[in-house]
């Protein structure tokens, strides 16, 4: 789903036991898993099917992960994931997240993901990107201005 008036694509999640420990805390990598999971759904939502793209010979790994946790979120609980690609850059393909509670009130885990396409092939860098990756990646720009 996308809430176009503040350009998000957005992507709930609940927070089952296994994303949790002993406790019923969240883990902190099952934060990382749900913003990956956001990212592949909002390619998926502008046509860009992840398996499409590693048949077109581009992976998208990730060179940088940064992220900052607010509150935790316990076993039980529902959020939104909130991802947009804040630039793109040659090579670089930046996206920027929110988790948060459904109504907006608490922000769990803020965080910024730097990818960079990958020729599957060669393990290189990939310069110029495959036409459908390019529109993709064009369309998710636009998300909010439709």
């Amino acid at each position: 789903m996308n809430n176009s008036t503040d350009r998000w694509f957005i992507y709930p999640i609940t927070v089952h036991p296994h994303h949790t420990d002993y406790g019923g805390i969240a883990w902190h990598g099952s934060y990382i898993a749900w913003m990956e999971e956001a990212r592949v759904e909002c390619l998926r939502a502008v046509g860009m099917n992840y398996a499409e793209l590693v048949a077109a010979g581009c992976e998208l790994p990730v060179v940088e992960l940064s992220v900052r946790y607010h509150y935790s979120l316990k076993m039980g609980m529902q959020a939104l994931v909130k991802t947009r690609m804040t630039e793109a850059i040659k090579p670089r393909i930046c996206w920027k997240y929110r988790i948060e509670s459904p109504d907006g009130e608490q922000t769990y885990v803020t965080a910024t993901v730097t990818l960079v396409p990958v020729d599957r092939e060669k393990g290189k860098i990939m310069r110029q990107l495959p036409e459908t990756v390019n529109d993709a990646l064009l369309k998710i720009s636009n998300l909010g201005r439709l």
